[in-house]
């Protein structure tokens, strides 16, 4: 009797875990989607400095004024990708002109990578952790707070509607895991474990 009774409680124990690694590689599996459907952008200041802090926004201001149009063009994340390549010269001058209308003489590097983010908040969406494809714009010596958010779903500017409206280019279960981050903050930890592991191994 208690040997059929510990052989139960295997079954149940085994069928849990089966259930667990089950759920996380479906959870793992929509985070991907989102990293997949995304780009990122990404600004670094050239210091923590007050002055070198304001001028980062400044020339994020003008990155996402220049980038405004064509942001809303693209129909998929690759397209987005693209013709943010494409347009890299004209980011890279715009930002380094308001480097130099503010008087500083800081160099400015713009790049399409890709790079680890930890899962993040932006406004109520919350991305989860991994290596997406980014728009990286480093001032000066880029050793400053950075400054992110999504470039597509063009998640930058507008207002909550317009955000509403972006996120519609993700599938149901992508937006739901983005709009309901405190649902899954333990999924989210477990991901982020993952991803920043793999981060390592790469």
């Amino acid at each position: 009797m208690a040997h059929n009774k510990n052989r139960w409680l295997k079954a149940v124990a085994g069928a849990m875990v089966i259930c667990l690694m089950l759920s996380v590689c479906e959870f793992h599996g929509t985070c991907e989607g989102v990293r997949q459907n995304a780009v990122r952008l990404h600004v670094l200041a050239n210091s923590d400095s007050e002055e070198d802090q304001a001028l980062k926004l400044k020339v994020r201001d003008a990155v996402l004024a220049l980038s405004a149009d064509w942001q809303e063009e693209a129909a998929t994340a690759a397209e987005a990708l693209a013709l943010a390549e494409s347009r890299l010269p004209a980011i890279q001058a715009a930002a380094q002109a308001v480097v130099a209308a503010e008087g500083y003489d800081y160099p400015v590097r713009a790049e399409v990578c890709r790079m680890y983010f930890t899962t993040r908040q932006y406004d109520t969406l919350t991305l989860p952790a991994g290596t997406y494809d980014a728009v990286r714009l480093s001032i000066g010596a880029g050793e400053g707070q950075n400054w992110w958010c999504v470039m597509y779903p063009p998640l930058c500017v507008g207002t909550a509607t317009d955000r509403r409206q972006a996120t519609a280019l993700w599938s149901d279960g992508q937006q739901d895991l983005v709009k309901n981050g405190d649902r899954y903050v333990v999924k989210f930890k477990v991901v982020e474990w993952v991803q920043s592991l793999l981060s390592w191994f790469r």
